[in-house]
């Protein structure tokens, strides 16, 4: 009797943890609001909703799986290279360049993997920061098709479905952004609150557990981390054909060490913590940078040691655990 009523007590708390709250509904009518209030800041907006999609992918691997990574931007630069070369050799549609660009990321993610699954905390640390530095290197190595340090040049990205063109003050490029930012959201919500999801937390919490009871957790976690891999692609497309411009920097070290500090302020295993940190992350950086371009770091690393020290489970948990006394 004790095992039929786990598996119903396991699908009434999914079908609660799918359940869309108010404060979510009032969340995504409010990423609406730089149309109208900020319109002069779309172009920061659809920074913050391309940094956000990454953190999201992020998050999937090192907040629910476990899997710790120094080198996801490994996916996001080959996102951003897939979609601006294609565009350079004469395909500049969006919406088909943009999903080549994910699921080329997706394959070359679930390649790594199997690498991936053979290793663990410090191991995996080095193998994930070794990656993306090798995967740099050969950025800059491959000079003619790359542009090396140059940068890709060349990039046109033409108006989505034929109709909407990318212009200067950014209203298209927002809207584009933060329509797959949603879309992508929606994935991973799903995703997260099913029983996969479920697997992919008793993962995190005891992996040597897990074949005990039968769940297959490598191949949840090389699936996740393709899922993961494609959704960093994504975003790394929507950069190259909203900005029409792919450097190093997108593969860079300090771009993966930036996602996780976003997921540290917003809280980790909370796909709304990577976005919440996110736009804190980009919005402190802009206002920093405006006081002193030169040392805006010194600030993030301040904001960064408050909320390791008094918020240890990141912002948005600290509000949830101050919500969940009130009640």
């Amino acid at each position: 009797m004790t095992d039929s009523i786990a598996p119903i007590e396991s699908r009434d708390w999914l079908r609660r943890r799918s359940r869309w709250s108010p404060f979510e509904i009032l969340f995504w009518l409010a990423a609406l609001l730089p149309f109208i209030l900020f319109p002069t800041y779309l172009p920061l907006a659809s920074q913050i909703a391309i940094a956000a999609l990454f953190a999201i992918s992020v998050d999937l691997i090192l907040g629910y799986a476990g899997i710790v990574t120094l080198g996801h931007a490994m996916f996001f630069g080959l996102g951003a290279y897939f979609a601006g070369i294609i565009s350079v050799r004469g395909w500049g549609e969006p919406v088909s360049g943009l999903l080549m660009a994910g699921l080329f990321a997706g394959i070359i993610g679930y390649i790594v993997s199997f690498l991936i699954t053979r290793v663990q905390h410090l191991a995996l640390l080095m193998v994930t920061l070794g990656l993306g530095l090798l995967t740099y290197e050969l950025a800059n190595a491959l000079h003619d098709l790359t542009g090396g340090t140059d940068g890709l040049r060349g990039i046109r990205t033409w108006p989505i479905f034929g109709q909407f063109k990318f212009d200067l003050w950014g209203y298209t490029g927002y809207a584009y952004t933060l329509a797959l930012l949603f879309l992508c959201f929606l994935l991973s919500r799903r995703l997260v609150n099913s029983s996969f999801g479920l697997a992919l937390r008793g993962i995190r919490e005891n992996v040597k557990r897990m074949p005990a009871i039968g769940a297959d957790h490598k191949g949840h976690l090389r699936l996740v981390y393709a899922i993961s891999a494609a959704i960093a692609g994504l975003a790394g497309g929507l950069m190259a054909q909203t900005t029409n411009t792919v450097a190093l920097d997108s593969l860079s070290f300090e771009r993966s060490a930036d996602v996780v500090v976003m997921l540290i302020l917003g809280g980790t295993g909370r796909l709304y913590g990577a976005i919440l940190g996110t736009i804190i992350f980009l919005v402190a950086r802009d206002q920093l940078a405006g006081i002193n371009p030169q040392y805006w770091y010194f600030g993030i690393g301040l904001l960064l040691m408050v909320v390791v020290l008094f918020m240890p489970t990141g912002i948005l948990g600290f509000l949830a655990r101050i919500v969940d006394r009130r009640k």
